[in-house]
């Protein structure tokens, strides 16, 4: 009954209209922005490396750290587990909509993290923002930033969490036999000490962890790549050729290749959902597009980067099955895997490092949904702040009473989600995500210009020679949030 229930939801939530809505986004920020994310590459890597300036206001976190963060909460179950239920899904054709997504994503993406440094506040933990403050600064309408809040929060804090330790419990138990119960323990007692630290905590843990993780990952999986090199060429053709239905491996699923590539594209890179904006308001910048473009690189190493590393592993080494929407095999080249999904990316590692490919994996699962869920929790606790700020009751006694009833709902969705079925679980994670994605584009599509004028400040700026643009909002806005006062 339950699945069935979050079946119904999902199919309404994530209706073919949500799927262009996002599509028709990316390309529409792309040709305004004059394709940003590819015209300011180098930009988008000095962005996160340059030092913050120590005479402006150090209430927030750096913009190295605001990336690590979003990093965190893009790089998790969804390059891992996400990638593979793609191409269960789907089949090799979704990764190439996971691309597509991506490269448009990230321009959206620079939009929604542009807004949020343009709207963020200041608040007694330092910098927060989002969405929420964006529609109820820029739209006007106070009561959908609170919505939006309200969807987050449970989103992010239930939804969200539950795919993640669902997909390290499986893992875990594929590699060491460990029960589902126990794992999601362990995985809610290490979140534990870390989120009670807050912000300044995460960032720090996640500076550290998350750019080690992910490049480790990617460089085990180029070893395997190579030594499936020979495969390459047939995988990448079957890639391109399956996504428009020339020569499907599977017949009559070219709709769910489309589906399944932009559903785990925005699960893993969250370009559009939201998400990335909420950590991007707590930076500390002079200028709102210093970070926009941090966050658009984000998107590229997620998806371009972690999740191809993942699709071509799987790929190569044959180890994946494709089934229809029902469970049935349509392709069977991984019989004993199933509907195993953290198993296809096991088993791909294990096809060259018998032993240690599926314990490695298991591993780097382990770092990868421990930051995410510190990422969840971040995103759930500004959402909540939001709320009380619009109330004039910012670091209020009742608002770190409800910062600590978070912290228990978090922890406690943790050990509910590694215990539950899979594809139910992946299905209330796609219901949150699609929520948040509905009201947060339509949101980007009306308050784009904004982040357009943004630009074109920052671009004049560098033309006329200075080497980190300084934000002016008396220049080319009203002046809104935290920017008021500076």
């Amino acid at each position: 009954m339950f699945a069935k229930i979050v079946s119904a939801i999902n199919d309404v939530v994530w209706s073919p209209a949500l799927v262009v809505l996002l599509i028709f986004a990316g390309i529409y920020f792309s040709i305004r922005t004059g394709f940003v994310q590819v015209r300011r590459f180098g930009l988008m890597l000095k962005s996160l490396f340059s030092r913050r300036d120590k005479t402006r206001d150090t209430q927030g976190i750096s913009s190295f750290q605001a990336f690590c963060v979003a990093l965190s909460g893009r790089v998790g179950t969804g390059n891992i587990v996400g990638v593979a239920t793609a191409i269960a899904l789907g089949g090799p054709g979704s990764v190439f909509w996971m691309w597509i997504i991506a490269f448009f994503g990230a321009s959206t993406a620079f939009v929604e993290s542009t807004l949020a440094q343009i709207y963020k506040f200041k608040h007694s933990t330092g910098y927060r923002g989002g969405p929420s403050n964006y529609i109820q600064y820029g739209l006007g309408l106070k009561w959908l930033g609170i919505v939006f809040s309200l969807i987050a929060v449970v989103g992010f804090s239930t939804m969200l969490t539950t795919v993640q330790s669902n997909g390290i419990s499986s893992a875990l138990g594929n590699s060491y036999g460990l029960s589902h119960l126990i794992s999601g323990l362990i995985l809610a007692f290490v979140l534990g000490l870390v989120i009670i630290g807050g912000i300044k905590s995460i960032s720090k843990v996640a500076s550290v962890v998350t750019p080690f993780m992910a490049l480790g990952y990617v460089l085990i999986s180029i070893v395997v790549i190579i030594l499936h090199i020979h495969d390459v060429p047939a995988v990448l053709g079957s890639i391109v050729t399956n996504a428009f239905g020339i020569r499907p491996v599977a017949g009559g699923i070219l709709g769910s290749t489309i589906m399944m590539g932009v559903k785990r594209g925005i699960f893993s890179n969250e370009a559009g959902q939201g998400s990335g904006a909420i950590v991007s308001a707590s930076a500390d910048v002079p200028h709102p597009v210093k970070q926009g473009l941090a966050q658009s690189f984000s998107v590229y190493v997620d998806t371009l980067l972690v999740c191809t590393a993942t699709a071509l592993m799987i790929l190569c080494s044959g180890t994946y099955n494709i089934l229809d929407s029902s469970g049935n095999i349509l392709v069977e080249k991984a019989p004993e895997l199933a509907d195993n999904y953290v198993g296809y990316t096991q088993a791909a590692l294990d096809s060259v490092m018998s032993g240690f490919g599926s314990q490695f994996v298991t591993i780097a699962l382990f770092f990868f949904v421990f930051t995410t869920v510190m990422a969840y929790y971040f995103y759930s606790e500004s959402s909540i702040m939001y709320m009380f700020d619009v109330c004039g009751k910012g670091g209020s006694r009742t608002e770190k009473l409800c910062v600590w009833a978070l912290r228990i709902v978090i922890l406690a969705a943790t050990v509910f989600g590694a215990v539950r079925e899979t594809n139910a679980i992946w299905m209330l994670g796609d219901i949150g995500v699609g929520l948040m994605a509905w009201v947060n584009v339509i949101t980007l599509l009306i308050l784009c210009p904004k982040a357009i004028r943004a630009l074109k400040d920052y671009e004049s700026r560098l033309r006329r020679g200075e080497k980190e643009p300084v934000y002016h909002p008396e220049e080319s806005e009203k002046g809104t949030g935290a920017w008021k006062s500076e």
